[in-house]
């Protein structure tokens, strides 16, 4: 049995499209996997931890090899409980809005809170930077209101795919499935329900090999 971490990074419910996708991908696995776990973590639900300037101070602790005051070890508790929820899981499923051309800011905290060195990933001279969660599918939903394709000139503007696979590769994730819902207000309503069908049947597709 697997356990799967479903991470919605919009508070829009089943008025996001991200969502709305993402929740048709789960049906679909659970359909196929139906003795996995699956765990939804919504990050504008969830009580995530501030990464301010108390648990700044006990990373750069731990990056200066010196050991944790009792201040920061009981900062640094909220962030290795953060760090272990996820990297307990065996599969990852990401709902991405983009606001702003990136991410929400509430998706942005739970990644930094992440990104920890020692945990997430390692640095040595000899092989540089190394992601320490390896192994593990994700698939990663982006719904966005006009169209980034690449090649274009708007594609500079598209900070929310970009990141998403940067960061979470940079942790050690090889297989990203980045499924992309655009336009979902350039085109009007019935061209967006189009691409969130169509979005449906590639993430329904990717449930019988995930």
């Amino acid at each position: 049995m697997s356990r799967l971490l479903y991470i919605q990074a919009s508070p829009r419910g089943q008025r996001s499209h991200s969502i709305a996708v993402t929740d048709a991908f789960i049906e679909a696995y659970e359909q196929k996997h139906p003795d996995d776990e699956i765990v939804i973590l919504n990050v504008f639900d969830a009580p995530i931890p501030n990464f301010d300037g108390l648990a700044v101070q006990a990373k750069y602790t731990i990056l200066h090899g010196k050991p944790h005051s009792q201040a920061e070890q009981e900062v640094w508790k909220d962030v290795e409980q953060v760090i272990e929820r996820f990297t307990s899981a065996d599969k990852y499923v990401l709902a991405v809005p983009m606001w702003n051309f990136s991410i929400p800011y509430r998706l942005k905290q739970y990644i930094d809170l992440l990104v920890q060195p020692g945990y997430t990933f390692n640095y040595s001279e000899e092989a540089g930077y190394q992601g320490l969660v390896a192994g593990k599918p994700m698939l990663a939903v982006f719904a966005r209101g006009g169209e980034y394709p690449p090649g274009s000139e708007a594609e500079a503007f598209d900070l929310q795919i970009r990141y998403i696979e940067l960061i979470f590769g940079f942790i050690g994730f090889k297989d990203i499935h980045s499924v992309v819902v655009e336009p979902t207000l350039q085109g009007g309503p019935d061209v967006a329900g189009a691409k969130r069908q169509g979005a449906i049947e590639k993430v329904k597709e990717i449930a019988k090999v995930f």
